[in-house]
C-alpha cells in the first residue's frame, strides 16, 4: 500500500478519513437534537476504536449543523482533540437573498467562515482547510493574503483545496509562500475519469475530459494528499439494489463480493483498497454513519490488491477492455 503524502504533516494520521456530512439530522433549518449528538458521539468512538482518526468536515454540512453535534462531543471530552485531526472546507454559499448558489473566495468570506468553523466546533484552531469548489471569480492575491493570516494567528495549520485540477492548483500556488498538502477529488470505482485520463493519452478514444488532465501527477510530484470523496460508490458496489443498473455495475459489484471472499474481508474494504493501492497514496473519505460499516471500511487498511485484482476491477468497471 503506497505511502499518503499526508504523513509528512501529521505523522499519525489514519490511511481512512471519517466524513462527516452525515451528522447533525438533515439539511434543514431544524435545531440539532439530543439523538443527533448521541450520533455523533458514537461514530467518533466507532471510528477511534477502528485506527480512524482524521475527521473530515465542511461549513456547509447539514447546514452547519454537522460542525455544531462534532463541537458538542468536543465540549464534552476535550482530551479527544489532541487524538484526532480535524478538515473542514468552505467556499460553497447557497441561494439567499443577495443571489443563487455559489462560489465565494473573497478574503472576508473565507475569513467570516474559519471564525464560524471554529465556533461550530468547540475548537481554537483546526489542522486543515480546504477550498471548497473552484471560484472563477478567485483573486489569487486576495486568497493568498487571507491564507497567510490565517495560519498566522494560528487559526488554521495547513491549506488544501478540493475538486480542484492541476492548473487551478498550480495557478493558486504561485501566490502562496506556503504549500497546498491536500487535494479531495471524486475518486471510485464508478467515477473512472482520473484513470482514464492516464490509459486514454495518445488514443484514439482521446482523452476523459471529465477529469482534469495531469491532476493526479501534479498532486504526486508535489506531495500532495490526494483524498477521494464519493470513495464507496453510494453503497452500489456493497450491497444496495442493483436494480436497473448498468451491466458494469452489476457485474463490477459481483467481483467485489468474489474478492471480498477470496480475501477474506469485507466488500467495503475491497472498494476502498482499490483506492488505496494506486501509488498516490490516496486516502479515501468515508461518509456512512453506520457503525458497522465504519469497521467494515476500516479492515481496507490491511487489504493490498494484487496488480492483477486491482485492474481487473477496473477494467469491468470501465466496462470495456484498455486500448
Amino acid at each position: 500500500m503506497a505511502k499518503q503524502p499526508l504523513l509528512q504533516h501529521f505523522p499519525t494520521s489514519s490511511p481512512i478519513a471519517f466524513g462527516c456530512m452525515g451528522l447533525g439530522g438533515g439539511w434543514n433549518s431544524q435545531s440539532i437534537e439530543p439523538t443527533h449528538i448521541k450520533q455523533a458521539h458514537l461514530v467518533v468512538d466507532t471510528a477511534l476504536d477502528c485506527g480512524i482518526n482524521f475527521f473530515d468536515h465542511a461549513d456547509i454540512y447539514t447546514l452547519g449543523k454537522a460542525e455544531m453535534v462534532f463541537g458538542e462531543v468536543l465540549k464534552s471530552r476535550p482530551e479527544i482533540r489532541d487524538q484526532i485531526i480535524i478538515q473542514s472546507k468552505c467556499g460553497i454559499r447557497f441561494e439567499d437573498d443577495k443571489g443563487p448558489k455559489r462560489f465565494d473566495f473573497s478574503g472576508q468570506y473565507i475569513r467570516d467562515s474559519v471564525d464560524g468553523i471554529l465556533t461550530r466546533l468547540n475548537v481554537e484552531s483546526i489542522d486543515i482547510l480546504l477550498l471548497h469548489r473552484p471560484d472563477p471569480l478567485m483573486e489569487p492575491e486576495q486568497v493568498a493574503e487571507v491564507l497567510a493570516q490565517l495560519n498566522q494567528s494560528g487559526k488554521v495549520a495547513h491549506f488544501g483545496v478540493s475538486n480542484m485540477n492541476a492548473q487551478q492548483m498550480g495557478f493558486l500556488q504561485h501566490y502562496l509562500d506556503f504549500p497546498l498538502i491536500a487535494n479531495q477529488l471524486e475518486l471510485n470505482l464508478l467515477h473512472l475519469g482520473w484513470l482514464n485520463d492516464v490509459v486514454l493519452a495518445n488514443n484514439l478514444q482521446g482523452k476523459d475530459l471529465s477529469f482534469g488532465s495531469g491532476t493526479i501527477e501534479y498532486c504526486r510530484m508535489r506531495s500532495v494528499q490526494i483524498q477521494s470523496w464519493g470513495s464507496l460508490c453510494q453503497g452500489l458496489l456493497t450491497g444496495r439494489d442493483l436494480t436497473g443498473q448498468a451491466q458494469n455495475v452489476q457485474q463490477t459489484a459481483a467481483l467485489v463480493s468474489s474478492l471480498a471472499a477470496e480475501y477474506q474481508t469485507s466488500k467495503e474494504a475491497i472498494v476502498l483498497a482499490f483506492l488505496m493501492r494506486h501509488p498516490a497514496g490516496i486516502q479515501p473519505v468515508i461518509g456512512t454513519t453506520n457503525s458497522d460499516r465504519i469497521r467494515a471500511c476500516s479492515l481496507a487498511s490491511s487489504i493490498n490488491l494484487s496488480k492483477e485484482h486491482w485492474y481487473a476491477l477496473y477494467v469491468t468497471a470501465r466496462g470495456e477492455e484498455l486500448p
